[in-house]
């Protein structure tokens, strides 16, 4: 019988020192199982290119986590788009307030059409959105007419930054309102 000579907690021992518990048939399958699971994962981690429908770039505001979920799932995206979060969403990716972001969301972009192959980019405000109070003053969101139209002003500079860099890419764009329903902006 081998007899482990190191009591060190990181001492790698070998199988048949005799200081670890047998593994019984219960601990093989519960090895097994993890091996399955472990092999499972990497499935979907091959998974992770190929071809996606869209980009979705929101905010981070939580109160409109479910509301985007659902507009996508609705235009039959469950599962088959990216994610961008940042605050205010598409302001965040171009308004010169929040000029220091912007390089990441149009590398993440460029990544994304690589790795997934996307068509399109779905690009999400909302109403009583902080960031957009921060970037266009309080005067633009002041009342609802004013919101929709700061925000359909910076959607449209958004749509046309993409369709300079990317103009491949088909692109949605909405203010989503506190109950989640979207007003698209063309």
């Amino acid at each position: 019988m081998l007899h482990c000579t190191s009591v060190a907690p990181h001492a790698v021992h070998h199988p048949a020192c005799g200081c670890a518990a047998p593994v019984g048939r219960r601990g093989l399958l519960a090895g097994l199982g993890g091996a399955m699971a472990l092999a499972g994962l990497a499935g979907r981690a091959s998974a992770a290119s190929g071809h996606y429908e869209a980009m979705l770039v929101n905010c981070i505001d939580p109160r409109f986590t479910t509301g985007s979920f659902a507009f996508m799932d609705g235009r039959r995206l469950r599962d088959r788009y990216s994610q961008f979060v940042i605050a205010g969403g598409p302001i965040g990716a171009v308004h010169p307030r929040f000029a220091p972001w912007h390089g990441a969301f149009w590398d993440n972009l460029d990544i994304t059409v690589a790795l997934h192959n996307i068509q399109g980019v779905v690009a999400m405000t909302h109403r009583d959105c902080g960031a957009a109070k921060l970037a266009l003053g309080e005067a633009a969101v002041a009342t609802p007419a004013a919101e929709t139209a700061s925000h359909a002003e910076v959607l449209r500079a958004f749509r046309a930054e993409i369709s300079k860099r990317k103009p491949a890419l088909k692109v949605v764009t909405g203010i989503m309102a506190l109950d989640g329903s979207v007003e698209e902006i063309t």
